[in-house]
């Protein structure tokens, strides 16, 4: 029986959300191509109409995931999302990027290059949405936020220290909140500190 190029896309679709979340969940080494056909609802042979081997599915589920992540158009309540309790413990929902980028290093040069288009993006996307005329020092801001809230989230995540946790996070996002308030850029505090 034939499939539709609909069905095909919507399998492939499935294939990448699954394994977003898979992988998300318990990292690319612990997850078997067998668990994300079974959570995506289709056959291990089905597998190799899509994707010529695991680190193909792994590259191309970075570029899924990191092209579906939304930053918004309020920073404001998009760092209140991100850095919240409830996306800590969203392993297998949450940001790629602090769920795999430690395990990206260790992967093939397409899974490297996927989460470098995906880290590009994103920086693209914050900088876009900074106040300023100033490029250079918009691109300077989203750098430092983004370095921060993803290293943040990481911290959080790795304590087993609930309360740890949410200082973690609460602090990080009053530190990024008060320097947007205050229109400076985040390493620009600690420069005039380490100056003076």
């Amino acid at each position: 029986m034939k499939v539709s190029r609909e069905q095909v896309s919507e399998n492939r679709r499935r294939i990448l959300d699954a394994a977003g979340r898979l992988f998300r969940a318990r990292g690319f080494d612990a997850v078997t191509v067998s668990e994300v056909m079974k959570a995506a609802g289709l056959t291990h042979g089905a597998f190799y109409g899509h994707f010529q081997s695991k680190d193909d599915l792994i590259a191309q589920t970075l570029t899924h995931v990191l092209t579906h992540t939304r930053t918004g158009d309020d920073p404001a309540a998009f760092l209140d999302g991100y850095l919240s309790p409830d996306h800590c413990a969203d392993l297998a929902g949450g940001c790629a990027t602090a769920g795999l980028g430690a395990d990206t290093i260790r992967q093939s040069p397409s899974a490297r290059t996927a989460m470098t288009a995906g880290l590009r993006e994103q920086l693209r996307r914050m900088t876009a949405r900074i106040p300023g005329a100033d490029e250079d020092e918009r691109r300077r801001q989203a750098i430092g936020q983004w370095s921060a809230m993803v290293g943040a989230l990481i911290l959080a995540r790795l304590s087993d220290d609930p309360a740890l946790s949410q200082e973690v996070l609460g602090q990080t996002r009053a530190w990024i909140a008060g320097m947007q308030a205050a229109g400076t850029a985040p390493g620009e505090a600690a420069d005039s500190t380490a100056a003076g």
